[in-house]
Parts: C-alpha cells; structure tokens; sequence
C-alpha cells in the first residue's frame, strides 16, 4: 500500500523521530512505513492520520490490485 506520510511529515517540518515520538513508535517503523515496506494496523493508522490532521484515506492509496 502505498503512503503519503513522507511528504506529510515533512510539509510540517517533523523529522523522523519526531513522528515516531507523537505516534510512540521506533524510527525504523517510520522509515518502514515511508518505504512502503510495513503496512500499519487499523489503530495505528489511525493515529498517523490524527497526527496529521487528515483522514486515513489522505494519508494511504489503496489500489484494487492489493487484494
């Protein structure tokens, strides 16, 4: 699934580790979701669309042929 949270994190200026910090995650699972390499929980999701002040569907792109 690909993500938009690379260019949403840094439009408000938050390194990696900040994200991280708010979510209460590592850095590696940040630099795994950016890479598209580790799709996130329902909950966790959640709180990166929170952070961001969007909704999920602003912050993943679904595609059909992912099922």
């Amino acid at each position: 699934m690909k993500n938009r949270i690379s260019e949403l994190r840094k439009e408000r200026k938050l390194t990696q580790q900040d994200l991280a910090k708010l979510l209460g995650v590592t850095r590696q699972t940040i630099i795994s979701l950016e890479g598209g390499r580790y799709n996130p929980s329902i909950t966790l999701a959640f709180k990166i669309s929170h952070v961001f002040g969007t909704t999920i569907e602003d912050v993943f792109i679904y595609e059909e042929d992912e099922i």
